[in-house]
């Protein structure tokens, strides 16, 4: 009798310790379980650890709680531009109802691909190209709020997608580079335009001051030799009045005869101005200084115009011939050339013509007793 009761106390214990062995479940940490019995969902849910079902009668299901990293198929589609473009992005998403996640839809990973590809299509159909390249977050929130509506439902909840890249046609790429480069060169062009007017207002003020005080001018004409000497330049620039270019313009003789309707009177005092210059008489020095800063009258104020008067009057002082003849024969009348060398050229041309019609009237009684 002791036998048999220890031998079916033996087989309770084996036999509970088979059944704890198929009822046992574990449930890891970032899972959870669900159970059906005979096909009917139960409502609770197992939490993590060690858990017990039925044997034959239940099944336990796991579900996963953690994060999906999903990476959505690049897609291809046309802008609300017209630009072909190919996108792909990755989708984050967790399991937040576990029962729904299995009775709702058949594969939730499978579904929230798909929803995932489907609105990315559509969001690139709505979207422009500058946007997908530029403003991506703006479309990342609305490409989450597409893909997360539908997924609610299935007990998935998006935690946030992202664009991960955008193809572009190799034409559109280097259209896209010729714009970015004319546009940094407009910018560039600004930017020097603005460094010219900002540089044009100093350049005026130093003008204002130097007029002010014409020895600035001459002090910065020596700090320009100093600067050119110090590179060991065989030439040597150096800044010149224009004024004094235009009076020794103004005062060089044109080449050129007389016009045939000159009027004799100035014709007479041109020839009169020159011969005196040509035989080296001496004009009256007062008169030379007279015409001298009446000519440095004629040029504007300023520190170019002060440099020139000086000159003038410091020739006009000097006495250099010439200078009162041609400014008389440049006075002498309005219409008739101004200049000594025309003057010279028509006198001498009134003196050969004098001379060959004496000569004429010399040999004419000759050849007419000759012939006689």
């Amino acid at each position: 009798m002791i036998e048999v009761l220890v031998t079916a106390a033996v087989v309770v214990v084996f036999a509970a310790v088979l059944y704890v062995l198929a009822a046992a479940r574990v449930v890891k940490q970032y899972e959870r379980g669900v159970v059906f019995r005979l096909g009917r969902l139960l409502p609770e849910v197992r939490r993590p650890g060690l858990t017990l079902v039925v044997p034959i009668v239940d099944r336990l299901h796991k579900v996963s709680l953690q994060i999906v990293t999903l990476p959505i198929p690049a897609q291809e589609g046309i802008t609300r531009d017209n630009v072909t473009v190919r996108v792909d992005a990755v989708v984050y998403f967790k399991v937040v109802n576990p029962s729904d996640a299995l009775v709702r839809v058949e594969d939730y990973r499978f579904a929230v691909s798909q929803m995932a590809q489907t609105s990315l299509r559509s969001i690139i159909g709505k979207s422009e190209l500058d946007d997908l390249l530029s403003n991506r977050e703006k479309l990342n929130q609305g490409l989450e709020l597409m893909i997360d509506n539908p997924a609610v439902e299935w007990g998935v909840t998006i935690d946030r997608v992202e664009i991960k890249d955008v193809s572009l046609p190799e034409t559109m790429k280097r259209s896209m580079a010729r714009q970015a480069e004319a546009d940094r060169e407009r910018r560039a062009r600004v930017i020097n335009a603005d460094a010219e007017l900002q540089a044009s207002k100093k350049l005026a003020g130093a003008a204002q001051v130097m007029s002010e005080q014409p020895a600035a001018l001459q002090l910065r004409l020596l700090q320009t030799v100093v600067a050119v000497a110090a590179e060991k330049n065989s030439t040597l620039v150096l800044p010149f009045p224009v004024e004094l270019l235009r009076f020794l313009e103004r005062a060089a003789p044109l080449p050129g005869a007389q016009e045939a309707g000159a009027s004799p009177a100035s014709s007479g005092q041109g020839a009169t101005a020159a011969t005196a210059a040509s035989d080296g008489e001496a004009a009256d020095p007062e008169a030379l200084a007279a015409q001298a800063r009446e000519l440095a009258g004629e040029f504007p104020p300023g520190t170019s115009g002060d440099v020139v008067r000086q000159l003038l009057e410091g020739l006009g002082e000097k006495g250099v011939p010439g200078l009162v003849g041609e400014r008389a024969v440049s006075e002498a009348e309005p219409g008739t050339p101004g200049t000594l060398a025309e003057a010279e050229g028509e006198g001498e041309g009134e003196e050969r013509t004098d001379a060959e019609g004496a000569d004429g009237a010399g040999e004419a009684p000759g050849e007419g007793g000759a012939r006689g």
